[in-house]
């Protein structure tokens, strides 16, 4: 019997290591699907980049440290940049008229004067 349970301790190590490893492949092919969906999105017209930033996120959790995660981090970096240079730029490309030009076209309008109203005797 004492033999018996000097056998179930290594056993039961190795199955545990066992079941280990394969939640961390488990894991770490959940980051991958994870950095690729990163990646498609930031190639999309309009990416949506805290998405794109929180599985990049995934990825540096789970342990990955390929070149897709460092591909990944250096597309988001230049949506962004991309994103604040042109933020307040016009769709058509025409400037705007600023407000002298506006007021300058147009003749200015005579002010009338405020007739005052008596005032009320009450009481």
């Amino acid at each position: 019997m004492a033999i018996e349970a000097a056998l179930v301790k290594p056993v039961v190590d190795a199955l545990m290591a066992l079941f280990r490893r394969g939640e961390n492949m488990h894991l770490k092919h959940d980051a991958e699907a994870a950095l690729r969906e990163a990646i498609r999105e930031l190639l999309l017209a309009n990416p949506d980049e805290n998405k794109a930033q929180a599985k990049i996120a995934i990825a540096k959790a789970a342990g990955i440290l390929s070149e897709d995660v460092v591909l990944a981090e250096d597309m988001l970096k230049k949506t962004r940049a991309a994103k604040a240079k042109t933020a307040g730029k016009a769709s058509t490309g025409r400037g705007r008229k600023t407000r002298a030009a506006s007021t300058e076209a147009k003749p200015a309008k005579k002010a009338k004067p405020v007739a005052k109203k008596p005032p009320s005797k009450r009481g």
